[in-house]
């Protein structure tokens, strides 16, 4: 049988499903294999679909997944599900919604468990992109998990980001000033046959009118590698650099009903076209290649301090407690790990 990376390369969705179960256990095995595959990655566009829960996320992207197999597309999907709090695996409600799309060869759908992780992705989800880059979809579709205002890791991976609003969920005006908002390339107001859409787009049009008047800082990595903005300069861009813009565009849509999705995935392809003009693509790449890069470094250094910490001070449970008891010094510890 060939290695499960050539499998992968040539389009197996079994051997594709085995590495990236491997990747989510953490085994070993994964990296070679992602080793293997990665100079063939770099191909497939990458949507990413976020908002809050009920903002009916799952039901827009299998849309959008029917939508791209019209156009003769092949399509990848990642639903990043909460983790159940018995088994530790996804909670498969997102592929659920997507089961019409189970007997497509052209379609391949994964899901994974959060595990824990902060800002709507799993850890596991960069290297699962890469899979499904390097099998050959033209466009992988990442769903996070809506966990609410802070999903922004979204915007780290994907090309476009598309915020899910709807009406009726609260304090909109509080919602606009999140900074999830901040991230979005395309807005869609989904349910908009509901009561108070309208009032949701314009709302948004006075916010994206307030962005004229001060140019958000762009975002950068701070000394503990976290995005952030730098700080704003308190004045309104030069013409050319405003030229280089992209304005959101806001979508209304009625994703139960299929109503207003083919307009959505032309303002994608618009945002898609926006971004080759300029040149903006690549520094996405380069700006996702130092996330993943940065996440990869920390996570293979910290096994690496934990690892000289149980051969050098014992296990972590009793470091921790010597702490506790301020028979250690934390800092001095932490220091000699990193090797200051």
């Amino acid at each position: 049988m060939k290695p499960l990376h050539e499998r992968v390369l040539a389009g197996d969705v079994r051997a594709a499903s085995r590495l990236m179960r491997l990747i989510d256990d953490g085994e070993p095995q994964a990296t070679k294999e992602l080793q293997a595959v990665f100079p063939h990655t770099g191909k497939a566009y990458v949507v990413g679909i976020t908002g809050a829960p009920g903002a009916g996320k799952s039901t827009l992207t299998d849309r959008l997944i029917a939508h791209y197999r019209k156009q003769g597309l092949t399509v990848g999907v990642i639903a990043v599900d909460p983790t159940s709090p018995f088994t530790g695996g996804a909670i498969l409600g997102d592929r659920i919604r997507m089961q019409g799309h189970a007997t497509d060869p052209g379609v391949f759908i994964r899901s994974l468990a959060t595990r824990g992780n902060l800002g709507g992705l799993s850890r596991a989800t960069g290297d699962c992109l890469k899979v499904m880059d390097a099998m050959g979809r033209d466009v992988v579709l990442i769903e996070t998990v809506g966990v609410g205002q802070d999903e922004i890791d979204i915007a780290q991976l994907a090309h476009t980001t598309v915020v899910v609003l709807v009406p009726g969920m609260g304090d909109d005006i509080q919602a606009i000033k999140a900074g999830i908002l901040e991230v979005a390339d395309v807005f869609a107001v989904n349910k908009a046959d509901l009561d108070g859409a309208d009032r949701v787009v314009r709302e948004l049009r006075v916010m994206l009118e307030l962005r004229h008047a001060v140019k958000a800082p762009p975002m950068d990595h701070d000394a503990h590698h976290r995005m952030v903005r730098a700080k704003a300069e308190g004045k309104a861009p030069p013409k050319e650099e405003a030229s280089q813009e992209w304005e959101p565009p806001i979508q209304k849509v009625v994703a139960a009903k299929d109503q207003g999705v083919d307009e959505l995935v032309g303002a994608v392809a618009q945002h898609r076209a926006f971004l080759e003009s300029t040149g903006q693509r690549l520094q996405r790449e380069q700006n996702r290649a130092l996330t993943q890069f940065l996440a990869l470094l920390r996570e293979r250094l910290l096994k690496a301090g934990l690892e000289r910490l149980e051969r050098e001070r014992g296990n972590l449970s009793d470091v921790a407690k010597r702490i506790a008891e301020r028979q250690a010094d934390p800092y001095a510890l932490a220091d000699e790990l990193a090797g200051k």
